[in-house]
């Protein structure tokens, strides 16, 4: 992809569909067989659903701030999650999309590091890349990234200009074909 052509953005913006999604990742959760003590927002997109799903299933939210690389929001807050799994808490953490892997990967080592119990953790997001490097235990759509380019934009980026989302998109042009 050139740094001029346009990528191809994919609005999830309509509530109900959305809706319809974060309804059926809730369902395929309390069906597993696995209930999560605590539900997890991978911050940025993974809050927005991860609140839904919180309320959908009755289980309380914390939430960590991975995309903004701050330290305190993210790292330091994993090494307590890491804690609370070895003490056998069971989490869930929600994101919008497993693309590459990179966020799942980050976070599993980083609790890994920290004394994670791995039997207590499960991943679920939205949309998942069957060509990810890590597998996220629950979702609802997969897409082949080697196939698929769309650029998704859910609903709570909508608001952003275009300008700003097209620029994100080619901020990682490896996804983008």
């Amino acid at each position: 992809m050139s740094d001029t052509e346009e990528p191809e953005l994919f609005y999830l913006e309509y509530y109900n569909d959305f809706l319809d999604k974060v309804r059926l990742l809730a369902d395929r959760v309390a069906n597993s067989g696995w209930q999560p003590d605590f539900i997890i927002g991978i911050g940025r997109g993974g809050l927005v659903p991860a609140v839904f799903v919180s309320h959908q299933l009755d289980v309380p939210m914390l939430s960590i701030d991975h995309s903004a690389k701050v330290p305190g929001f993210a790292d330091e807050l994993l090494g307590k999650i890491a804690a609370m799994s070895a003490s056998g808490r069971r989490l869930l953490f929600v994101d919008d999309i497993n693309d590459t892997g990179g966020t799942i990967e980050y976070i599993r080592a980083l609790l890994a590091d920290n004394g994670c119990d791995a039997a207590n953790l499960r991943f679920a997001t939205l949309i998942t890349n069957t060509r990810s490097s890590a597998t996220a235990d629950i979702w609802v759509d997969a897409i082949d990234r080697d196939t698929d380019k769309r650029w998704f934009v859910f609903p709570w980026e909508a608001v952003s200009s275009r300008e700003s989302i097209v620029e994100e998109a080619r901020s990682v042009p490896e996804r983008l074909g």
